[in-house]
């Protein structure tokens, strides 16, 4: 009788030292408390898909060329486009989408 009792407080031990190890091991892998939360992500997908929407609507900006990602409503512009002007229309465009906080142009003047 004894004997099964030890068995059980020693299973019980071993559950709770496994437990406490697994959730040690997750919570050091786990992203910090400050980067985008599921909301975020899905909003700044909102926002992508938007931008992009609004570029390929846009008649004064040929977006095949430009990359388009957004971090916390930030979004960045990368690629190339034919003019000066093509690059500030873009950004225009993306400036008024709804939920843009800021616009990052790193696009580059390339003639096609």
């Amino acid at each position: 009788m004894k004997k099964i009792q030890l068995l059980k407080t020693a299973g019980s031990i071993a559950v709770v030292a496994f437990a406490l190890n697994a959730n040690a091991q997750t919570s050091a892998s786990a992203p910090p408390a400050a980067s985008e939360s599921v909301g975020q992500h899905i909003d700044d997908g909102t926002i992508t898909t938007k931008v992009k929407a609004d570029l390929l609507a846009a008649k004064n900006v040929k977006s095949t060329h430009i990359h388009v990602k957004t971090r916390k409503g930030v979004v960045w512009l990368t690629g190339s486009v034919p003019s000066a002007d093509e690059k500030s229309a873009a950004e225009d465009v993306v400036q008024n989408v709804k939920g843009v906080t800021s616009v990052k142009n790193h696009l580059k003047v390339a003639a096609e």
